[in-house]
């Protein structure tokens, strides 16, 4: 697995921090050459740094992903890519009906519509040349609905049921898709969607350095679906063992202040 990257090209969405950053960190380490992307410039250069540290090739492209054009940019940009990591998301915690209009239009943008078109966008060139892997970043969330989260949740729901199947209608062409559902890790996630953590959340967090390493094995053995955690795993089997009514309810009970 250690090789399985070696002199790759893999373009890492939402690299400035977090799990995509460790998840570019470990590339490096494992022999890939990276194409970084984010919004915030500084952190990107920052990063590509110290990946070079590892002596691979470490490129910077500062975008937006929630534009179409800046998607079609890298796309044009980055035709040779061989490995896309889908890392990039947003979430925004609190009532449904009282979160602001704009966060949820982004939320879904960035989580849905941009990841499937980067997705389709260099599924193109991995087809014609016959080798591709593709990680998409969803969450244990996808496994049930989730009060407080909903538009959130119901994003990664999407992006495990279509990166599942994405890995059946692509792998006979050489391109296997995996979906890495992390569940609470020490990120930036919680201030960025404002959410006080509770004394569960806290306990249950992984740090995103483990959760880039398991993502990046499961990838690497061709695994559809990858949960991070012993825990999370658990958690995540036992959604599809109860009512998704009962689900929502204990989600309400570990979301809630």
């Amino acid at each position: 697995m250690t090789d399985h990257f070696r002199g790759r090209l893999a373009l890492v969405t939402g690299a400035s921090s977090g799990i995509g950053a460790d998840i570019a960190r470990q590339l490096a380490q494992r022999g890939a050459d990276l194409i970084l992307t984010a919004r915030r410039a500084d952190r990107l250069e920052a990063l590509a740094t110290e990946c070079r540290l590892f002596g691979v090739t470490v490129q910077t492209a500062p975008a937006d992903i929630a534009d179409p054009a800046a998607r079609t940019a890298l796309a044009e940009r980055f035709p040779a890519t061989d490995i896309l990591i889908n890392n990039a998301g947003l979430g925004a915690f609190g009532a449904f009906s009282t979160t602001d209009e704009a966060k949820i239009t982004r939320m879904i943008t960035v989580n849905i519509t941009a990841l499937t078109h980067l997705t389709h966008l260099f599924t193109r060139s991995m087809t014609s040349r016959g080798w591709g892997r593709i990680m998409l970043v969803a969450s244990t969330a996808a496994f049930q609905p989730v009060p407080l989260y909903a538009v959130y949740a119901a994003t990664k729901a999407y992006v495990l049921s279509f990166g599942n199947a994405l890995d059946v209608e692509l792998a006979a062409q050489g391109v296997r898709t995996s979906v890495l559902c992390p569940g609470t890790t020490r990120t930036e996630f919680f201030d960025v969607a404002e959410q006080t953590k509770s004394g569960f959340v806290e306990r249950s967090a992984m740090t995103s350095a483990d959760v880039a390493r398991i993502g990046l094995d499961g990838l690497a053995k061709g695994r559809a679906t990858v949960v991070a955690g012993t825990m999370n795993t658990a958690m995540a089997i036992g959604t599809r063992l109860t009512p998704r009514s009962l689900n929502a309810r204990i989600a309400y009970r570990i979301m809630k202040p």
